[in-house]
Formats: structure tokens, sequence, C-alpha cells
């Protein structure tokens, strides 16, 4: 990987659209920060989100474009609206939802970078069961902790 000596720039507009889970459109990818991040943007429906989840490699940073989502992560649930921000440990199991009546958006940053890349091979893979999503998210270091493994409300 090139060393991150030059400015990572995503114009407006600019990015990989990503059909995998609602809409994601990769901004900033690790092979263009040396590494040290990954940015995207996700537009989420009414009432979704991922399922409990754990990175075992990324710190997350969520800032709430538009909309009004839900976190919960470490036993704690929080409510932001646009303009807010919350940043998620590794190793930590959580999850997000709109609770908003309308599509939201967020933008995520992963630290370090690489994680973006998950989104872009679902799209590709297209898995058709738990166990080949569970295969695919098993390479990026993904989990999907059972309600009574995780360690969060």
């Amino acid at each position: 990987m090139n060393a991150f000596t030059y400015a990572a720039v995503s114009r407006p507009g600019h990015g990989w659209p990503v059909g995998a889970f609602g809409g994601h459109v990769v901004r900033l990818m690790a092979a263009t920060t040396g590494g040290a991040l990954g940015l995207f943007e996700a537009t989420v429906c009414p009432g979704d989100g991922p399922p409990w989840h754990a990175h075992e490699r990324e710190d997350e940073f969520f800032r709430v474009l538009s909309g009004r989502f839900g976190f919960w992560c470490a036993g704690d649930y929080v409510e932001l609206g646009e303009g807010g921000c919350i940043a998620l440990p590794r190793g930590v199991p959580h999850r997000f939802r709109n609770i908003g009546e309308r599509d939201g958006q967020l933008m995520v940053v992963v630290t370090p970078g690489g994680f973006e890349d998950f989104f872009l091979l679902i799209d590709l893979c297209r898995p058709e069961t738990p166990d080949e999503l569970s295969a695919i998210a098993a390479e990026f270091g993904l989990t999907f902790p059972l309600e009574g493994d995780r360690k969060a409300a």
C-alpha cells in the first residue's frame, strides 16, 4: 500500500455506488489513504439498520447527515439527529437503526481503512444465505454475535 502523503479527495457527486444493504457510496478507500481510513455514506430506510455486529479491526465514526438514528453499544443507547456524531470502538457489539419516518443518511469513517471494501464485495458476490454472508464477513473481521453472546443492551 502506498504511503498517505497526498490529499485524498472525493468531490461532490463522486464515489463508488454500491447497492449492498440499501444504498452506499464509497467515497475514500484505504488504497488512497495509505490504509489510514475508509469513508462511505449510507442511505438507510426507516426502521432499517444492521443486526448486532462487531468489528475486530476497525473503530467506526458516524455523523448523521440527515434523519434520526438510534445507536446501541456497550449497554448504552443514544439517539442522534442531523449533525450528531458517535464513535464506536472495535471489538464491541453494536447496531444502529433509522428511527425516523424518512430515509436517513450517515457518513461513516472506519479506521484503519479497508472495511469499505466489504460493501463492494457483497455487491459483487451477492450472497444468498446467512452462511455465505458470514463467510465474506469473516474475511473482514466482522462477526454477528448471538443475543446471549453480546456485551451490549
